[in-house]
């Protein structure tokens, strides 16, 4: 089989002073948010800490249990072990004091400014690129985040970084790093692993080298989780993947009655369990059973599980006031959680207009000018709907972004690689949250997509080549 003529990409624009400049305004704001915000972890911050001060004490992801008033170890894995195994590698540099891990966290938030940026000048033009690179520097939510101990960032990070890798060279060296990346992300988000497969839309024809390199990607990305599958193997009750919460979750998606997180009881189905994977694959079973005894009731859940996904950007705000009720009275709390909400729906509103184009009967023809022209309409129109809405619904709009973004509609732009990831992978976490349960926090792993294609809304297209 003949290699291709060439492996490298056309060159970008270098903009390098420009990243760098980006780096330093998206870091200063969260520095700021990390120092001052900065309290005690609570809600599932707290076992992130928790297991990493245990790893960088060098006592592995556990925990201690009493038994007969003595304390015993006992290995962990409920949740995914990557944040805080990163977090556990700050602290043995730095220490484990209240303001390390929001240090972190505002450095991550902003290399993921920087990579957005690098990433979107392979798919647009200058200005633009800069505009998507600025939206996730200057994102309000994203910047809140950074004093809270949740994973959605890094995670982020590490799966636009290995799309920037697969984008930059179609070589199998850069598969496999962009790979060994989404194994890294998988660690931290299993969901994560869905990222693999999309590396095909990042990678140049023919069709064969690009299945060939989405192997090596997959491949790369399994082995890199392997290690710690095969640890949970050997010292859990059997063996798990990543963690043992993909059963709980299913369970909590096919019980929830608002669409978000509900705590089970033993009284749900589970009353009797003796380690975290058969307590895992418990509640897999009655999630399966769940949603086989009344399937249209499971499917009925979904908009709901959408909307706590996509309507509102709270989590940031609830989990500040939780650590430091003081500092978050009602009307701070209110106001808070309104500026970050109604930023995060623009953004959703821009990049539903980023797979549209200016509707033009002379750049696209009459046709292509009257269906561009209906979806502007209607998407403002749907928009202006939902922000006078006392509910608030933006989740149509996810829904709607990759479905109108993949679909071949008259009059639409071409899509390059890149924004054929951005669609996928908004739409693969869409569907699984829909599968599973919903939370705001959830939509900032695709936070960075939304970017990058809400910069390119409304693109003037070239002079029609055809009648």
């Amino acid at each position: 089989m003949p290699a291709p003529a060439s492996t490298a990409r056309p060159s970008p624009p270098s903009d390098l002073a420009f990243t760098f400049a980006l780096l330093v305004v998206a870091l200063l704001p969260r520095l700021f948010v990390a120092l001052a915000w900065s309290r005690e972890p609570v809600w599932d911050g707290h076992y992130y800490h928790l297991g990493a001060t245990r790893i960088a004490e060098g006592l592995g992801y556990s925990e201690d249990v009493l038994r007969g008033g003595v304390p015993v170890w006992r290995p962990w894995c409920h949740y995914p072990v990557g944040y805080s195994g990163f977090l556990a590698l700050v602290y043995r540099v730095f220490g484990a004091g209240i303001r390390t891990a929001p240090v972190a966290n505002a450095v991550v938030g902003a290399l993921l400014a920087a990579v957005v940026h690098r990433l979107a000048l392979r798919a647009m033009t200058l200005g633009r690129a800069r505009v998507a690179g600025g939206v996730v520097a200057l994102h309000a939510g994203l910047i809140a985040y950074s004093a809270v101990l949740m994973s959605e960032v890094l995670c982020a990070l590490l799966v636009f970084t290995a799309a920037w890798v697969g984008a930059r060279r179609a070589t199998l060296g850069a598969a496999a790093t962009a790979g060994l990346l989404i194994g890294l992300a998988t660690l931290v988000r299993p969901a994560s692993i869905l990222a693999a497969p999309l590396a095909v839309l990042l990678m140049p024809a023919p069709r064969r080298f690009a299945v060939a390199r989405t192997v090596v990607v997959a491949v790369a990305a399994l082995l890199t989780v392997a290690p710690w599958t095969l640890r949970n193997c050997r010292v859990m009750d059997g063996c798990a993947f990543v963690s043992t919460n993909f059963g709980w979750n299913l369970a909590i998606g096919a019980l929830t009655p608002n669409g978000r997180f509900h705590p089970l009881r033993a009284t749900d189905g589970c009353p009797v369990v003796t380690g975290q994977v058969q307590q895992d694959r418990c509640w897999a079973g009655v999630g399966r059973e769940t949603i086989r005894r009344d399937p249209a009731a499971w499917l009925a859940r979904i908009p709901a599980k959408l909307s706590q996904t996509y309507d509102h950007e709270s989590f940031a705000i609830e989990y500040l006031r939780e650590a430091d009720p003081a500092s978050w009275p009602e009307p701070r709390r209110v106001a808070g959680r309104a500026l970050l909400g109604g930023l995060h729906q623009l953004l959703l509103v821009a990049a539903l207009l980023g797979g549209l184009s200016l509707p033009s009967r002379r750049r696209l023809g009459l046709v292509g000018a009257l269906v561009q022209g209906a979806l502007v309409v209607g998407t403002l129109g749907y928009a202006l709907f939902a922000f006078s809405g006392d509910e608030h619904r933006f989740w149509p709009i996810a829904l709607l972004i990759p479905l109108l973004g993949l679909l071949p509609l008259p009059g639409s732009a071409p899509r390059g690689p890149v924004e054929r990831f951005s669609l996928a992978w908004v739409l693969v976490t869409t569907i699984t949250h829909a599968v599973f349960f919903g939370d705001d926090r959830y939509h900032l792993v695709v936070t960075p997509a939304l970017a990058l294609l809400a910069a390119q809304a409304l693109r003037r297209l070239g002079p029609r080549t055809a009648p």
